[in-house]
């Protein structure tokens, strides 16, 4: 894999403009080789791998060299399916190794999907479209999976629980609002807490019932 100075650049979207050295590199395919596309060697290395969460020069490499295999068409890798790879990557931005690997994942599964919805549209043959069908009901489920394990990652774990029914049994104390729970921990909204009190024991309420029966008899 080099580096080499980039000739010209597709522009990014306008939402996203952004000039100067800051924009990452573009990658180029060759027979032999991946060329990362900028002035500097140094620079443009460092600029991809912050893009992709990768940790160093190995990293990076390993990570291109996966999405390459990855964006195989026909046998031999392309140019364009490896650039919307890199592309979708970085606007996911990883934070580390873990997101890194995860979100080459996705697109990669991604690009699986839609190749099986393609084969699913070009085919009549009933065996053949039960067959890329449950294929693609797996790759979907399997998206949307590591999408909720990218978002799990990035909250560390937690999993907002909102409580709407309480039940207070006796001596208990009851609140009145909506309570998240996260982890070990439980919170109550602002405003929204009201103690009730605290709920006498059944037996002291039969007691105080018997006596006001009897003074009532007498």
């Amino acid at each position: 894999m080099t580096t080499t100075p980039e000739p010209h650049s597709t522009p990014p979207v306008a939402a996203n403009d952004r000039s100067g050295p800051a924009v990452s590199p573009r990658i180029k395919l060759y027979k032999r080789r991946i060329a990362i596309q900028h002035p500097d060697p140094q620079a443009g290395e460092r600029l991809l791998a912050e893009a992709l969460g990768a940790v160093d020069r190995d990293a990076l490499h390993g990570l291109l060299k996966q999405l390459v295999k990855a964006s195989v068409i026909g046998q031999k890798a392309d140019q364009g399916n490896l650039a919307f790879m890199i592309s979708m990557m970085k606007s996911i931005a990883p934070k580390d190794s873990l997101e890194s690997m995860l979100t080459a994942q996705m697109v990669s599964v991604h690009v699986a999907t839609l190749r099986c919805a393609c084969r699913l549209a070009f085919t009549d043959d009933i065996a053949q479209q039960d067959s890329i069908t449950r294929a693609l009901t797996r790759l979907a489920r399997t998206f949307a999976a590591q999408i909720e394990a990218l978002s799990r990652h990035r909250s560390n774990g937690e999993r907002a629980i909102t409580v709407r029914n309480l039940s207070v049994q006796d001596g208990g104390r009851a609140i009145v609002g909506n309570v998240t729970q996260h982890a070990s921990l439980i919170v109550a909204e602002p405003n929204a807490a009201t103690d009730a009190g605290p709920v006498p024991p059944r037996e002291s309420r039969e007691h105080e019932e018997a006596e006001t029966r009897q003074g009532a008899g007498a």
